[in-house]
């Protein structure tokens, strides 16, 4: 009993003892440790825990991007408009909240003093919780309470280094510099943990403002006093993309060599990238590549490097291609692609180089393919996608002329063949067909009879339901009825054959023989009947008319000229553009061609260096074309200087004409100047300007008809695509107008209609009317000469508010005024005008008037 009463007693001090400690107001040992205990080993310890499972969470999901400078920490900064939409990290949010809990229930805070030991470390807690969960204000906040309100803590120094990393994630890169520096040489002593952050933000700060020989000496400092090997092989990768950069090699593969001795100490990733930056660092121009192809050949078949094989086969392609052998380099770049790789920009630089590699190889149609691939992994806020979609964009103008220039070449060069040349080469093109064909047909038929069968046509096995065993339908052999159908269907299958061994295999063979030799004959009589396989099939398509040869001729040599300007102009590709062109020059092209393929040999071996080829075609164009614009910019090559006569001007002043209604004789003179600019990048604008102008002066049957050419033979330029949505928009709306009868409207015009030999009578009534109008003063009103179409035009009055208000005016005018005319004026509503001269369909709207 006694016992019992002591463990009471005892039970009640220690319940009084903690409540008296559990006081978070007095300033006593108890109270100061207790809370202490309670914050850090009940709340704080788990909050760090889960702080450290989020960094370990951020670092398994984020993929570095080895083509850049890799940030100094594994951390993806989220913008804030999509902050809502990501899922946000649980382990940082239990870190706050432990954070939180801490300060709440466990502070101190007595007149102005804390007095619990552990509420700095939850103050830096919360900071990093909120760091790494991207809200950088509150986390500011956080390190900035521990400076002003625990200027005695041993935190102060991680604080202060902390409150640096979040202003350098807020953009204050230079703030952040000064602080840390200031700090460094203030001679208070770290942890090597806070150097190594100290110098790792240091670094990412300069890296920031691209100050890269200062983020060096920084990167340097951090990997010296990293404590994770981790840490230290990112520091020194880091090191050595900073020295390739700073064109430093040497330098460069002694800071990889580092991160390769690390080994397994540090991410494997790091060890694999560092020496793919080595093995790019060489030149295998100038050096043997036996010793890399066996390196790559070693990390290839090492088992831990599956998953970096796509960069281990890109590698391998790299090093091909330098060489080039290009075969080889295909066929790695292709290993690559099949590895099903995370690095879309890795992805994307093997589709290009195949792009440009089957380019070179005059295979644009799969190249553009490839091009097309590369789109796709491209970011299309980039520069680099807008340039790749340029030269997609061109390549399409290069398969179209290659495509025209190869088909009709083939067509001509066989029409100028004799009959008998003729004939023989279709046989022995038909010849080789057949033969593929037969091949073809024989491999089909071996693998159709190779097919295992059911010869027997045997059927599941019913002996689980014969008699005795578990009742049901009795056994087939028991069953007369099953046994009768059996035989009879045997019969119709094999016939009536006799009871022997071997009985089905000597006849079956030959009868397999048998149908396999009339399968044959069968297939190969099919063949030679058909006519794809007879050379007359295809002699029967030459074309023999002047007029159509001609044509496939006049097509192949703009073909040519287009390809050799694209190829200089678009591509650089100098060679190319000259061998179109010096073909061209051969094939007996038109007039308008000659000129400007020439002009264009000349630039491109005055680019070239050729001077020898650059010479020969001046003294040809100053010799056989010296009156002509590209003989006198030879002659003086500044008189380009605000040359007139260039295409920009040229169009310039077409376009002022258009704008000022100078329609006589302008749709001519563009066409002139498109023959003269052929080829240049002018001549879609200047087709879109005839268009525009064909519109005016021939309606919106020639305006539609002028679009059309435009769209399909300029389908790349801006003017093409403006054109194909104009036929696919505009054009459908103005067609299915038709006039407004209803006499709504409260715009209205008189128009008189004039020949243009009338010209003086046209001039009279203007005038006559003009001074009508003043005599009235009827400000609102306005007179204009319209063309209409070429031969006719109208004097038109303007601003007039009704149909017999218009007609009023001029029984008006001929009251007070001397206004006379000859001819019958006509009150049309100002849409229907418009329509009118859209149509060019004045007597329609006349009849339907009537």
């Amino acid at each position: 009993m006694n016992k019992h009463k002591s463990v009471q007693l005892i039970t009640l001090l220690l319940v009084g003892l903690s409540l008296v400690s559990c006081s978070r107001k007095k300033n006593k040992w108890l109270n100061r440790n207790f809370h202490a205990m309670g914050a850090y080993y009940n709340i704080i310890y788990n909050g760090n825990l889960a702080l450290e499972e989020g960094k370990q969470e951020i670092a398994q999901t984020y993929v570095d991007d080895y083509w850049k400078i890799l940030p100094v920490e594994r951390l993806e900064i989220i913008e804030a408009s999509e902050k809502d939409e990501q899922a946000k990290n649980q382990h940082f949010e239990r870190a706050e909240e432990k954070a939180a809990k801490a300060i709440q229930k466990h502070n101190m805070h007595i007149a102005g003093t804390e007095y619990n030991p552990q509420m700095d470390k939850a103050f830096i807690l919360l900071g990093k919780a909120r760091y790494y969960d991207q809200r950088f204000f509150p986390a500011l906040e956080a390190f900035n309470y521990i400076i002003t309100d625990y200027p005695e803590s041993d935190q102060l120094a991680t604080a202060r280094i902390w409150r640096e990393k979040t202003n350098m994630r807020m953009g204050n890169h230079e703030t952040a510099i000064k602080n840390i520096e200031a700090l460094l040489s203030s001679g208070i002593a770290f942890s090597e943990e806070d150097y190594t952050h100290a110098y790792a933000t240091l670094a990412q700060a300069y890296l920031n403002l691209e100050q890269e020989e200062q983020a060096l000496a920084a990167i340097e400092n951090a990997a010296a006093y990293a404590k994770s090997h981790a840490d230290q092989g990112r520091y020194l990768f880091i090191k050595g993309q900073l020295h390739k950069s700073l064109n430093q090699i040497d330098s460069a593969n002694a800071a990889f060599d580092r991160v390769i001795a690390l080994n397994r100490k540090s991410p494997r990733e790091y060890m694999i990238n560092a020496y793919m930056q080595q093995i790019q660092n060489l030149d295998f121009t100038q050096q043997d590549t036996l010793a890399t192809m066996e390196l790559l050949n070693e990390l290839a078949e090492n088992r831990e490097n599956r998953p970096y094989l796509d960069r281990i086969y890109y590698q391998f392609a790299e090093v091909y291609r330098q060489k080039d052998t290009l075969p080889a380099a295909v066929d790695f770049y292709n290993k690559s692609l099949r590895e099903d790789s995370r690095d879309k920009y890795l992805v994307s630089r093997n589709y290009l180089n195949l792009a440009v590699i089957n380019f070179d190889a005059a295979q644009y149609k799969t190249a553009g393919k490839y091009y097309d691939s590369t789109l796709v992994q491209l970011d299309k806020s980039t520069r680099e996608y807008r340039s790749i979609l340029k030269k997609r964009e061109n390549l399409d103008d290069v398969i179209l002329y290659e495509d025209i220039a190869v088909k009709n070449d083939s067509i001509l060069r066989i029409a100028d063949m004799s009959a008998e040349e003729q004939l023989t080469f279709f046989t022995d093109f038909t010849q080789k067909q057949k033969e593929k064909a037969i091949a073809q047909a024989k491999q089909q038929l071996k693998e159709k009879n190779a097919q295992p069968k059911d010869l027997f046509k045997t059927q599941a096995s019913m002996v689980s339901n014969r008699r005795g065993l578990g009742g049901g339908a009795s056994f087939y052999f028991y069953d007369n009825n099953q046994v009768q159908k059996g035989i009879q269907k045997f019969k119709k299958q094999w016939g009536d054959i006799p009871l022997v061994d071997n009985w089905r295999y000597e006849d079956v063979k030959q009868a397999k023989k048998a149908s396999k030799k009339q399968q044959e004959e069968a297939i190969f009589e099919a063949i030679e009947e058909d006519p794809i396989y007879q050379p007359e099939t295809y002699i029967s398509q030459i074309p023999h008319d002047e007029v159509v040869l001609d044509s496939l001729a006049k097509d192949r040599n703009f073909a040519y000229y287009q390809l050799g300007v694209i190829y200089k102009e678009k591509f650089k590709e100098y060679q190319l553009a000259a061998n179109k062109l010096e073909a061209l020059l051969k094939n007996n092209p038109e007039e308008r061609l000659i000129l400007p393929s020439k002009y264009n040999l000349y630039k491109i071996y005055e680019i070239t260096g050729n001077a020898q080829r650059q010479r020969f075609w001046k003294e040809d164009i100053l010799a056989n074309h010296p009156d002509s614009r590209y003989a006198t910019i030879l002659r003086n090559p500044q008189g380009l200087i605000g040359d007139q006569n260039s295409p920009q001007a040229v169009y310039k002043q077409l376009y002022l004409a258009y704008q000022n209604e100078e329609f006589d004789g302008l749709i001519a003179q563009i066409q002139q100047e498109i023959e003269l600019f052929t080829g240049n990048d002018i001549v879609p604008k200047l087709e879109l300007l005839k268009a525009y102008v064909q519109a005016r002066v021939n309606g919106l049957a020639a305006y539609k008809k002028a679009l059309n050419y435009l769209a399909l033979t300029y389908p790349q330029s801006e003017e093409g695509k403006t054109a194909e949505n104009l036929l696919q928009t505009a054009i459908p709306a103005l067609e299915q107008k038709q006039f407004d009868f209803k006499r709504t409207d409260t715009h209205y015009k008189i128009v008189f209609v004039f020949n243009t030999q009338e010209e003086q009578a046209l001039i009279t009534l203007k005038e006559q009317l003009l001074a009508g109008i003043e005599h009235l003063q009827a400000n609102d009103l306005s007179v204009s000469e319209d063309p209409y179409i070429p031969g006719q035009q109208f004097l038109v009055v303007h601003g007039l508010k009704s149909e017999q208000g218009a007609l009023g005016f001029l029984e008006k005018l001929k009251k007070e005024t001397d206004l006379t005319y000859d001819r019958q004026p006509y009150s049309v509503a100002a849409k229907n005008y418009k329509l009118i001269q859209m149509k060019k369909n004045f007597d329609i709207y006349l009849e339907k008037l009537n």
